[in-house]
């Protein structure tokens, strides 16, 4: 049962990850980003494109003992916050969104 559930959370996550990235294809195509773009997007945090949060999160868990579950909810901050910390620990303060986001015990939700 939990299989289930966990295979019906992952199907949901993908949908929303192509619907957003759908979203910002049709975005990118009406306007070219510029410099005032990248300033704006350094200043609130959200320093990476979709398409780089799986690199960042390998680097992000490349050190912890529960690799597959820190990919996953890595990769699911990072898609929802487009930024990552660097380093394998701490430095959250870097990203508001990804710092600020929690589980259902009101936990860190992002490693």
């Amino acid at each position: 049962m939990a299989r289930y559930y966990f295979t019906l959370l992952f199907v949901v996550i993908v949908v929303g990850i192509m619907a957003f990235h759908c979203e910002s294809i049709s975005d990118t195509t009406r306007s070219i980003p510029g410099a005032e773009d990248e300033v704006q997007a350094y200043s609130t945090g959200h320093t990476l494109r979709l398409s780089e949060c799986p690199g960042s999160c390998t680097q992000r868990c490349s050190k912890a003992s529960k690799h597959k579950p820190c990919m996953f909810y890595c990769n699911l901050c990072c898609s929802k916050c487009l930024c990552v910390p660097p380093g394998t620990y701490g430095n959250k303060q870097v990203c508001p969104c990804y710092n600020n986001m929690k589980n259902a015990r009101g936990g860190p939700k992002c490693p």
